[in-house]
């Protein structure tokens, strides 16, 4: 069964097309997820009522909105759907840079989630996040020590943001940062819809003497509203192999490790 499967699953595969093309026809997502033009209508006619696509003839529009991130839609709920195989295998990957003592730190991206889930053989670690879901994730070993920082929670990512977190965050300093990125562009740098989580990420990384930039190779070339850093603040970037060769070359020529995971 794929994520296609479900109605919810094949509505977020619609947005997340969207995103990309931002115009899709009835037709072309019929053919697309294999079932009726009936049954897309029916979704875009939901994802109209939640203010997430504007409906035109034969088809859709992109909703300037939904870079808000819908809680549904926009958000972790979505985002956990897409490209799963790929952000099981970055976890994997980003995992095994992680020594026994280490103190690390896991953002609130879904990737960056998947490494809280490869812990298993570590038994001495320390572990800051502002990720409630990787801090559930990191309780569930029994034998790390766990550091969730406050801050205003976010639903639309199940995370803390704002003055509180940042000020946690300026009590401590990391071995290793996992930092999920939503857009990412040589030029413009890493960024989010989340002006909110773009500043708690700018803090992350300045308690960070490593940073590990763990996402899909969808993300390359896109920007989103609230700029988090230059791309010269990586030192390590773990993605899949549809990384774009000119892309990898220009990382490796600003002495940025790239690995490349195969799913």
């Amino acid at each position: 069964m794929t994520i296609y499967d479900s109605a919810q699953g094949r509505r977020s595969a619609i947005l997340m097309k969207l995103r990309e093309d931002s115009t899709v026809t009835v037709a072309q997502l019929s053919r697309l997820f294999g079932v009726s033009e009936v049954t897309i209508r029916k979704d875009l006619s939901i994802l109209k009522e939640r203010k997430l696509l504007i409906r035109v003839h034969g088809g859709a529009i992109l909703e300037t909105a939904m870079s808000q991130e819908d809680p549904e839609f926009g958000g972790f709920h979505e985002k956990k759907l897409i490209h799963t195989k790929e952000k099981e295998a970055i976890g994997r990957a980003a995992a095994a840079h992680i020594k026994d003592g280490d103190t690390i730190m896991i953002d609130s991206g879904t990737t960056a989630l998947e490494v809280a889930r490869n812990l298993h053989p570590f038994h001495n670690l320390t572990i800051i996040t502002n990720s409630i879901n990787a801090m559930m994730e990191a309780l569930k070993y029994d034998r790390f020590k766990v550091i969730l920082l406050g801050g205003i929670v976010r639903s639309s990512s199940f995370s803390t943001v704002g003055a509180l977190a940042e000020s946690n965050l300026k009590l401590f300093y990391c071995d290793k940062l996992f930092l999920g990125v939503d857009s990412f562009s040589l030029s413009e740098g890493l960024s989010t819809p989340s002006v909110e989580e773009a500043s708690t990420n700018q803090v992350m990384i300045s308690r960070a003497r490593e940073v590990i930039a763990v996402f899909d190779s969808s993300k390359i070339n896109k920007r989103a509203l609230a700029f988090i850093a230059m791309p010269d603040k990586l030192n390590t970037v773990i993605i899949d192999s549809k990384l774009p060769a000119s892309v990898h070359k220009q990382l490796t020529d600003m002495n940025i490790a790239v690995e490349i995971v195969d799913v």
